[in-house]
């Protein structure tokens, strides 16, 4: 690896197109360019003409306005996803029997895959929060048409129109993340709306257990029928609020301009771009990530991760049944422990990062040994009543390991840099969290019902290769950061000339690959 030689502050050359390879390749006409290095230059500067208190008073009105609704959004999504494992009876109503309840899971995976790079396309051309606003307006009333479903048909078309919708809103959550937030800060608030998962998880399930409770005493409405309307009307109106609240510091409406200036000067320093221009397609970057290393562990590491996510996500309640616990039983016994206990462990965990910087790869390898423990003990304890509470603690062990997810998701923001590669590489991230979702729902076959030893055994052998995994991504990044300093030092350049370097690289929409002066997250 060769550094060019540092440049002075007042040497404005240094950014021209023939000497900065972050301009080579753009095609940008020359007043373009001029702007760009304008506004580059202006950023950098920026970060030193705002006290700390003005800072941390930016970041307070950035949660206000950001994680509640980024909460209550994911959070719906999830449970809009998800439904089919807390929606009693539904399997009975539309006569599904075999692998067709299975298919559901997959069919949402396959048109989630299909639709991921079109949208995030669509999205990096048009505008992150109306992208998002419009499909999540569709999603709703798809959610709600759920409830007039008669038979498998049916329920296979919603889910696959449901799939296709639903595909923005995580690459969109993790560039609003990275647009807003330093590095140090992308875990803490990504696990804050990660959190939804559960914190939703919980009213959904309160919800199915009063819901199903009246319709078994007094009759009336189907209980999955009813928690259709409510989530699908839900997401209508939620979209209405995204419309209006979310998009990155460029787009939203709630900053004035000396505002948005702040809040790119924040995030200069991620060497990430901050996003004040507007940012077009760039093939050559799209391409660059095919030739990227770390492209790789995206994509395997998330497949990996998302084969047992898939079908504990939709067998979960099943699993529970096995113990001997009844449905309404597992609404309340299962679920909402498992959920109470994974937002105090997603906090603390986004609370430990953002206190110690450096943890994330070891988190995740940490959090993924009490599930490969407790899936192994559910398999193979034996098939008895009397001790179901005790598998009910092994399973609940697993919990742990849904944490590794999304601390992998926060490398997008973190580790990679240019805006179209941010948008391809997440979606190569989200095609891996699709196909492996998909296929993990189909690990769990109706054959090994009710206790699905063999799924649950592969699920636990799964974690085991997601720690040698990660272990292995780590060792790049450290590997890559240390080649990328040694080089430097030989070049000479000073630490503080590398940092004022690479945030200028930076905000020109240089990659990663191309910013010498830029260093992996660990």
């Amino acid at each position: 690896m060769s550094f060019p030689s540092p440049p002075s502050r007042s040497d404005s050359s240094s950014l021209d197109e023939k000497k900065d390879p972050s301009m080579v390749g753009h095609g940008l006409a020359d007043e373009a360019l001029t702007k760009e290095k304008d506004v580059a230059e202006d950023t950098a500067d920026a970060s030193t003409q705002y006290t700390e208190e003005q800072y941390k008073a930016l970041v307070r009105r950035f949660d206000r306005y950001l994680l509640p609704i980024m909460w209550i959004c994911y959070g719906v999504q999830q449970a809009d996803k998800t439904g089919l494992s807390t929606q009693v009876r539904i399997k009975e109503d539309t006569h599904l029997h075999g692998q067709q309840y299975s298919w559901l899971s997959t069919i949402f995976y396959i048109s989630y895959l299909c639709c991921e790079f079109p949208s995030n396309w669509v999205m990096q051309r048009v505008n992150i929060g109306r992208t998002l606003s419009c499909l999540m307006f569709v999603w709703g009333v798809i959610v709600l048409c759920t409830a007039f479903a008669e038979n498998w048909a049916h329920l296979m078309v919603l889910r696959t129109l449901q799939g296709a919708a639903e595909c923005t809103i995580s690459p969109a959550f993790l560039l609003i993340v990275g647009a807003f937030y330093t590095r140090r800060e992308h875990t803490l608030r990504a696990l804050i709306w990660g959190t939804a998962n559960a914190g939703f998880g919980i009213i959904t399930d309160l919800c199915m257990y009063f819901i199903a409770k009246h319709a078994q005493e007094v009759g009336g409405l189907a209980p999955w029928k009813a928690i259709s309307f409510f989530l699908g009307g839900l997401t209508i109106v939620l979209s209405f609020f995204a419309f209006f609240l979310l998009g990155t510091p460029r787009e939203v409406l709630w900053l004035t301009a000396d505002q948005k200036r702040m809040a790119a000067a924040r995030v200069a320093s991620n060497k990430t771009g901050s996003d004040r221009l507007k940012r077009y397609w760039n093939s050559s970057q799209a391409l660059s990530v095919f030739r990227d290393p770390q492209t790789i562990f995206f994509f395997v590491v998330n497949f990996v991760n998302n084969l047992p996510n898939g079908g504990t996500t939709s067998f979960g309640n099943l699993v529970y049944v096995s113990f001997g616990f009844t449905n309404l039983e597992v609404l309340v016994k299962g679920n909402i422990p498992r959920s109470a206990f994974s937002i105090v462990w997603y906090l603390f965990v986004g609370w430990v990062n953002l206190k110690w910087t450096g943890l994330r790869f070891y988190i995740m390898m940490a959090s993924v040994v009490p599930s490969l423990v407790g899936m192994l003990a559910t398999a193979l304890l034996p098939d008895d009543p009397s001790i179901r509470w005790t598998k009910w603690g092994m399973y609940f062990m697993t919990v742990t390991g849904n944490v590794s997810g999304p601390l992998m998701w926060t490398m997008v923001p973190s580790n990679v840099a240019g805006r179209t590669k941010k948008t391809v590489m997440s979606s190569i991230m989200f095609v891996a969290y699709c196909v492996g979702n998909a296929i993990g729902a189909q690990i769990f076959r109706a054959a090994d019902a009710p206790r699905y030893v063999p799924a649950i055994v592969a699920c636990g052998i799964l974690y085991f290769v997601q720690f040698v995994l990660m272990f292995l991504w780590r060792s790049y990044y450290v590997w890559e950061n240390r080649r990328r300093d040694k080089a430097a030092e030989a070049a000479g350049i000073s630490p503080e000339e590398r940092e004022r370097l690479g945030t200028l690289n930076g905000e020109q929409d240089m990659t990663d690959v191309d910013n010498v002066h830029f260093r992996y997250a660990l």
